[in-house]
């Protein structure tokens, strides 16, 4: 029986194995510091985005009672709420943009090196 060259060296060698596994997380460790700063940007602005809405929505149902009640019509009863739209609106676009495509590219290039190593292996 012809064992897979990786399950071979697995079990001699495991060693190995683990050191090329710390340097999987330690490439990981890095690449996510790097984008790190812009996921918890784009985390930010996806909560101010939902916040603002939400109070958006509150003070237009608040306006709408203030206009009905009063039977008249003041710029203010616009302002506050389209404010508050106009903020849930930049932060939806903030949240939208989209993360430098270099994100992950060095843990992409090492797999994909991995993957056509493996594959060069099972198939010799």
């Amino acid at each position: 029986m012809v064992l897979h060259p990786l399950l071979s060296v697995l079990m001699r060698r495991p060693d190995l194995v683990l050191a090329h596994l710390a340097g999987y997380a330690d490439l990981i460790r890095q690449e996510s510091l790097a984008c790190g700063v812009s996921l918890v940007g784009r985390a930010i602005a996806w909560a101010v985005a939902v916040l603002a809405f939400l109070v958006f929505l509150v003070l237009a149902g608040v306006a709408a009672m203030i206009a009905a009640l009063h039977h008249s019509f003041h710029w203010m009863l616009l302002l506050v709420p389209g404010t508050a739209l106009a903020l849930a609106i930049v932060a939806f676009l903030q949240a939208r943009r989209k993360l430098p495509r270099a994100a992950l590219s060095e843990l992409r290039a090492q797999f994909q090196a991995d993957l056509d190593t493996l594959r060069t292996l099972g198939s010799a």
